[in-house]
């Protein structure tokens, strides 16, 4: 084996990484910001799996010899296009959004958890007061509400006079 390879295999590499990558970014940021906002959002567990396919596909073009760049553009804009098609259909039909889409869960009503909604959620009692705590308040019973959001955030309201502000935290 020689050990050199390792750590430099001549500067074609290089100079194809810088070429085709600047080439690749400047396409994904121009088609993301065409596409609009929501192809990035964080809604739910299928913008997670698209956003991630973005990064990894990114990398694929600018790590692997083996796919053109032309191949890689193409995968782009099929992940745009799907993303398109699934928040199009979501808006229109409220079947499929269900079907993509988790709804968020109440977890915590007036201070008490919910076990069921918890087991169900896979959320642990410590990690209820782990979210509470992060939003500022001491215990379970400062809250009127936690909710398990689609995104996997927890929503936080508080109560009383602080009850119309909510706090989110990303988990």
């Amino acid at each position: 084996m020689d050990w050199s390879e390792m750590f430099f295999q001549g500067w074609n590499g290089i100079v194809r990484t810088l070429i085709v990558g600047a080439l690749a970014y400047a396409f994904l940021v121009v088609s993301l910001r065409v596409s609009g906002k929501r192809t990035l959002a964080k809604l739910n567990a299928f913008d997670l799996v698209v956003t991630v396919a973005f990064g990894s596909t990114l990398a694929s073009i600018l790590l692997s010899e083996d796919v053109a760049l032309a191949e890689g553009v193409t995968a782009l804009i099929l992940l745009i296009a799907l993303q398109y098609g699934v928040t199009t259909l979501s808006v229109h039909s409220r079947r499929f959004a269900r079907a993509v889409r988790a709804e968020p869960s109440l977890l915590v009503r007036d201070g008490a958890p919910l076990p069921d909604a918890m087991r169900r959620a896979r959320v642990t009692h410590e990690e209820l007061e782990a979210a509470v705590r992060t939003s500022g308040r001491r215990a379970l019973q400062d809250v009127s509400a936690v909710i398990l959001e689609s995104d996997g955030s927890f929503s936080v309201i508080g109560t009383g006079t602080e009850g119309a502000q909510a706090t989110r935290m990303e988990t």
